[in-house]
C-alpha cells in the first residue's frame, strides 16, 4: 500500500480505489482483516476526500447538508435538485438547473456533482456534460459500446488519454 494514490469509489463511499494499479480497495475489510493500520486508512481516506477532482457526488444521494456545501448552489438550485430527485440523466439535472446557474457555473457544478452515465445508453449530449470532454472524446465514448466491464472502458479510452484522466472520467460513468 506504500507510494499508492487513492481516491473514494464514486459510487460507493465505502471503498478506495488503489489508482496506481487500478484496483479496488474496500477499507472496512483490509481495517478489519489489520492489513492496514488506522492511521493509514485515515490520512487516506482524508487525502482522498480533501482533493476536489477525486471526489464526486451524486446528485440522487447527496444529503442536503453535502449540497448546501457547494458554493455554486443558490436556494434555488438546491430546490431544484431536491424536488427532482431522483435524475434519470444527466441531462435531467441539466435541465432542471438551466434556470438557476448559467453554462459556465453548470459546468463547474458537474466537477463537484453529477448524475453518472450509462456507458452503453447514454446520449451524446448527456455524455458532454462531463466537465472537459471534447465531441472527439464523446465519440470514443459512443465508438467502444457496448462495454462488458470498466476495465474495457479503462482500456480503450487509455488509448486516448493518460491514467489520471482516465481515473477522472471513471468517476463520471458506470454499467448500472
Amino acid at each position: 500500500m506504500r507510494n499508492h494514490r487513492f481516491a473514494v469509489h464514486p459510487h460507493r463511499p465505502a471503498v478506495l480505489f488503489d489508482q496506481q494499479r487500478g484496483g479496488i480497495l474496500d477499507w472496512c475489510k483490509l481495517l478489519s482483516a489489520g492489513t492496514v493500520r488506522g492511521g493509514l486508512l485515515v490520512a487516506a481516506l482524508l487525502f482522498a476526500n480533501s482533493a476536489s477532482a477525486d471526489f464526486l457526488l451524486n446528485a440522487n444521494s447527496a444529503s442536503a447538508a453535502e449540497l448546501a456545501a457547494i458554493p455554486l448552489l443558490n436556494e434555488s438550485a438546491l430546490a431544484a435538485i431536491v424536488a427532482g430527485r431522483p435524475f434519470a440523466t444527466i441531462g435531467d439535472l441539466n435541465t432542471a438547473l438551466a434556470d438557476s446557474l448559467g453554462t459556465e457555473e453548470l459546468e463547474t457544478l458537474y466537477g463537484k456533482l453529477f448524475v453518472p452515465i450509462n456507458l452503453n445508453t447514454a446520449s451524446r449530449d448527456d455524455i458532454l456534460l462531463i466537465p472537459g470532454l471534447s465531441r472527439r472524446m464523446a465519440h470514443e465514448f459512443e465508438e467502444y459500446r457496448p462495454y462488458s466491464s470498466m476495465e474495457q472502458f479503462r482500456r480503450e479510452i487509455g488509448k486516448y488519454v493518460d491514467e489520471a484522466e482516465v481515473a477522472r472520467l471513471e468517476m463520471y460513468v458506470t454499467l448500472d
